[in-house]
């Protein structure tokens, strides 16, 4: 595992602000979604199904980060990087069978989905030099997703 400087953990906000704009704005759907379940009763299915659709399809996408994590980190084990590989279709195959769901057992769904795959990078990031910064941007993006996701369901 890498041991990286304080500064190196703030270094790719500082050099590449693209990191934070984009991984909080990929969460602008999910809290404009949610907030409108609950503000637009005219639309709320529609509202919620867009909001199930989205999640499925970021819990899709961060899947594929092991994927690319497993081919570029040399330091894995043929063992761990194949556990990754693996892994990575999981989250796709989660969402997948979220989508056939009614809706808030979708939820449900999506949330440990993402809640999985979190633990799943804590295991990565435990095993392989990634940026200190990934694992608390990770957990930040899991609890909105999930608290966004959460909040529809109870609405």
């Amino acid at each position: 595992m890498n041991i990286n400087s304080e500064s190196d953990d703030k270094s790719i906000f500082n050099t590449s602000p693209v990191v934070g704009w984009l991984g909080y704005g990929g969460l602008l759907p999910f809290v404009a979604l949610s907030a409108a379940v609950w503000f637009d009763e005219n639309h709320r299915n529609l509202w919620h199904n867009a909001l199930i659709n989205y999640g499925a399809m970021i819990l899709s996408f961060v899947g594929a980060l092991h994927w690319g994590l497993a081919m570029s980190q040399m330091e894995l084990t043929s063992h761990q990087r194949n556990r990754s590989f693996v892994w990575s279709i999981v989250p796709a195959l989660v969402a997948w069978v979220a989508l056939m769901l009614l809706p808030n057992y979708a939820i449900g769904l999506l949330v440990a989905g993402f809640w999985l795959h979190f633990l799943q990078d804590r295991r990565l990031v435990q095993i392989t030099n990634l940026p200190r910064w990934y694992l608390p941007l990770r957990l930040r993006l899991t609890m909105v997703a999930s608290a966004s996701l959460l909040l529809t369901y109870f609405s």
